[in-house]
């Protein structure tokens, strides 16, 4: 796998069946260790600037400084560019989107020890709704990730349609709405594996992770790709956020192709990131918690 970088058929049809594949050690030692260089580059410098919220977003922890997401390290560093255009990993987003591949956006989850914040239930795509739904996401390990130290949650099979993100109000959550813990819509899935590994995940495929309980950190690598064909149809606030988009291979599209469940259009207020909408809703709902 690591030396052909081609998905085999049993995993492509593991991704159209699931809306997931699991690539385990897709990357070696040395690639994780420029990442880990890269990282602490990155993150040094930032914590020297009066102001490094375009770059770093901090865990909500009094008197500490410890990052819990990097913003767009494609662009800040040539170890992340190395990593994402990596072309046996462009070959296995190929097989599963077509060979015009445009990079959305990228960023970097971290979940210090003990600290990790949460991440709710939630689908990407209804972040930025698109003609068609040939968008993967790319998340890569950095380190082992288990049930511990908050690794990915996912609930297989529900990727061909959209559940509730609104609250009451009808403003957009972050989050899905409708009690996936319950059971009711099918069995969780924990997605633990080791450093180096590699998720491909369809866009509408919903998942979460829990807080890290324990000593080791979790860092993961998430870049969302689409086929340059699928263009926006919703202009708000996200969409511009993660606006840096890039062909890393393949062509530009001159004509969208429309394809896929029809996407919702999120009717937001004002966050500043994943983190913050979905601790405003868990607000919200705290205050009027549904019958």
């Amino acid at each position: 796998m690591t030396t052909t970088g081609k998905l085999s058929e049993v995993q492509t049809e593991a991704y159209r069946r699931d809306g997931y594949v699991v690539v385990e050690r897709f990357f070696d030692g040395a690639m994780l260790t420029r990442i880990d260089e890269a990282i602490a580059e990155i993150t040094a410098k930032a914590l020297t600037q009066d102001d490094y919220s375009d770059v770093l977003e901090l865990e909500p922890v009094d008197g500490q400084q410890l990052p819990r997401r990097i913003y767009d390290p494609y662009a800040l560093h040539p170890s992340f560019r190395a990593l994402l255009e990596d072309d046996r990993l462009q070959d296995c987003v190929e097989q599963l989107i077509g060979p015009n591949i445009l990079l959305q956006y990228t960023k970097l989850n971290m979940k210090p020890p003990r600290v990790g914040s949460v991440v709710e239930w939630h689908q990407d795509m209804t972040y930025y709704p698109c003609t068609n739904d040939d968008i993967v996401t790319v998340l890569v390990y950095l380190d082992d990730a288990t049930e511990a130290n908050g690794c990915l949650r996912v609930l297989p099979r529900h990727h061909t349609h959209f559940f509730s993100h609104e609250t009451d109000d009808g403003q957009f959550a972050g989050m899905i709405t409708d009690d996936l813990d319950s059971g009711r819509f099918g069995e969780i899935v924990p997605l633990e594996a080791p450093a180096g590994s590699v998720i491909f995940m369809h866009c509408i495929t919903p998942h979460s992770s829990l807080p890290n309980r324990s000593e080791h950190a979790r860092r993961t690598v998430i870049a969302e790709m689409r086929a340059a064909d699928s263009f926006p149809i919703y202009f708000g606030e996200m969409t511009q956020a993660v606006a840096k988009q890039r062909i890393v291979r393949g062509r530009p599209q001159k004509f969208a192709r429309f394809g896929g469940p029809r996407p919702l259009i999120p009717q937001t207020g004002t966050y500043s990131s994943i983190y913050d909408l979905q601790a405003q809703t868990r607000k919200k709902l705290a205050a009027d918690p549904p019958p």
